[in-house]
């Protein structure tokens, strides 16, 4: 694992790490060829220590994916902007967590299910009375008429860092540097 350069921002908290993935909305998925690198955002849900989302079961992400099962997955939030009389210290709050390992496609169909209700459960929380049913997961097709693929990332490697936001630092429109020395 190469570590992270600037490491007074490495988190390492476990429990804010997975809650950070719970809530994120959006990770980008880092694949690879023998000729060119291949990045895309999506949904997806941390579940039993794994990345989880679903797709098409066919095209260029699937090709991919095929070719080579060592994939990267990157997740970031912005928090705001922080001010401060010196330039140099005008910074970003945030968190980002990266993570490297294999992806494969899940076969399982209850575990097919239990990540997309994990899915579920995220994007639209007490949206569904009822869980979601196996059939569903097994017999959905998109409107092209596609069948759905759950892809399962296992991570090797987990960093995470962040820079935390102080509120009376916090930039907003109309402050300016004289309210700040």
């Amino acid at each position: 694992m190469i570590p992270i350069r600037y490491s007074k921002r490495t988190i390492t908290d476990q429990e804010q790490i997975a809650q950070f993935l719970q809530q994120a909305k959006v990770g980008h998925l880092g694949l690879s060829n023998e000729r060119e690198p291949y990045v895309l955002p999506l949904n997806f849900a941390w579940w039993n220590g794994c990345i989880y989302f679903h797709g098409a079961d066919s095209g260029r992400k699937v090709e991919m994916i095929n070719a080579n099962s060592r994939v990267c997955f990157s997740v970031c939030e912005e928090y705001g902007t922080i001010a401060s009389p010196v330039p140099a210290h005008v910074d970003t709050a945030y968190m980002s967590v990266f993570l490297a390992g294999t992806i494969e496609r899940v076969q399982e169909p209850s575990e097919m299910r239990e990540a997309m209700q994990a899915m579920l459960d995220k994007y639209v929380p007490g949206y569904f009375s009822e869980p979601l049913p196996l059939q569903h997961v097994l017999k959905y097709r998109s409107s092209v008429g596609s069948a759905t693929a759950i892809f399962r990332i296992t991570p090797e490697t987990l960093t995470a860092k962040g820079n935390p936001l102080a509120e009376e630092k916090q930039f907003y429109p109309g402050r300016k540097v004289e309210m700040d020395v």
